[in-house]
């Protein structure tokens, strides 16, 4: 076991590892534009900037998981498209759908009773974010339409819905931009305070749920077999009885829905509204994730934490190494470019292929095109 869990985290581990060595390159052959000449250093204090702004102090940490919560939870719906089968880029739209309902729904009882207003906007969210996965769900198993020209058009779908409607029906009176109005009594209560932009709210918590959940969901139970099987062979799944299609429509309608929890959680925990300009990379960011993590519900849970930390020890880094935010960028870029050439990755180590069972990268470049035919 010690073995087979080493295999599966030596290529993230080892992804990561190369990331760090081109982002220290790029750092020291751009150190003559940040210091005026070469700082062999500079590497060195960026790196620390980014640990000490992300691990080693209570701000830090509470920043760190407060950016990896809505990346936990799309990421469990981008990993759990792959344990299918399946290739959901669509979480940003899933993500943004589910972030304006709870928007909508959270102004609509902003002064309600928390105990109402909170689980009500919650359960807009989650509802948004399903229904937005069901549709091309619904249209992989019964048209063929493919997933990641589907989902990805419903990103810009997503991004209009949402400009329209913030700056139409759900506009807030007298404001000097396009918004929802505050959710005030809807808003996820804190849980620890340590001042303005050091805040963990209760959502925080709902990961702590939802992972074991999932994990019991995918590896417990029947269904989550069923998942597993139409995700490594369709055809062998629908020889012993198994309805490929219902399952196909069954996990991309959860991940939207996982997707759809994870964008309420973030506009009723952090933003307290919505902007019809709001812009986000978590639904795209939620892929590295899910890939770092290997689709497994814990691996995504240290990808998520790690996605989080760099994003939270950012604003250190540009403080005292005086280099740009967009170095996190950059990083997850490389980290994403060697995962998805784990050949390069598994070369340099000399790694051996571990077997995983659904491959999550032969996911991304393969089709199920086949698995529609029948149902």
């Amino acid at each position: 076991m010690a073995a087979r869990i080493l295999r599966l985290v030596a290529v993230p581990a080892g992804a990561i590892l190369l990331a760090l060595l081109v982002g220290a390159i790029v750092l020291l052959v751009s150190s003559p534009l940040v210091t005026g000449g070469l700082d062999v250093t500079l590497p060195l204090r960026t790196y620390w900037a980014l640990i000490q702004g992300s691990l080693l102090s209570v701000n830090a940490i509470v920043d760190t998981i407060v950016n990896a919560t809505p990346l936990l939870l799309v990421g469990l719906a981008v990993g759990l498209g792959f344990k299918a089968g399946l290739f959901n880029i669509g979480g940003q739209g899933q993500f943004l759908v589910g972030a304006l309902a709870a928007a909508g729904v959270g102004a609509a009882m902003a002064t309600s009773s928390p105990v109402i207003a909170v689980p009500s906007a919650l359960l807009a969210g989650v509802v948004a974010g399903a229904i937005y996965g069901f549709v091309p769900g619904f249209l992989k198993a019964y048209t063929g339409a493919h997933e990641v020209v589907t989902t990805i058009m419903l990103n810009y779908v997503a991004i209009q819905i949402v400009g329209y409607a913030v700056a139409g029906p759900l506009r807030a009176q007298g404001a000097s931009f396009a918004r929802t109005p505050d959710v005030l009594n809807a808003a996820l209560p804190p849980i620890l305070n340590q001042g303005t932009g050091h805040e963990a709210h209760l959502g925080v918590i709902i990961p702590l749920i939802v992972v074991p959940v999932i994990w019991w969901l995918l590896f417990r139970s029947t269904v989550g077999f069923e998942i597993r099987t139409v995700g490594a062979n369709p055809d062998a799944a629908r020889y012993a009885g198994m309805k490929p299609r219902r399952l196909i429509v069954l996990a991309l309608t959860l991940g939207g829905l996982l997707a759809g929890l994870g964008g309420a959680i973030e506009i009723l925990g952090r933003e307290r509204y919505m902007a019809a300009a709001y812009s986000t990379n978590i639904g795209f960011d939620a892929i590295t994730v899910a890939l770092l993590g290997r689709a497994h519900p814990v691996g995504i849970v240290f990808g998520a934490l790690l996605l989080g930390a760099m994003r939270a020890g950012a604003a250190a880094m540009q403080s005292q190494a005086g280099i740009p935010v967009q170095m996190i960028d950059l990083l997850q870029g490389v980290i994403l470019f060697f995962l998805a050439a784990d050949v390069v990755v598994r070369r340099i180590f000399r790694i051996r292929a571990a077997r995983t069972g659904v491959d999550e990268l032969q996911t991304v470049t393969r089709t199920y095109s086949g698995q529609t035919t029948a149902s």
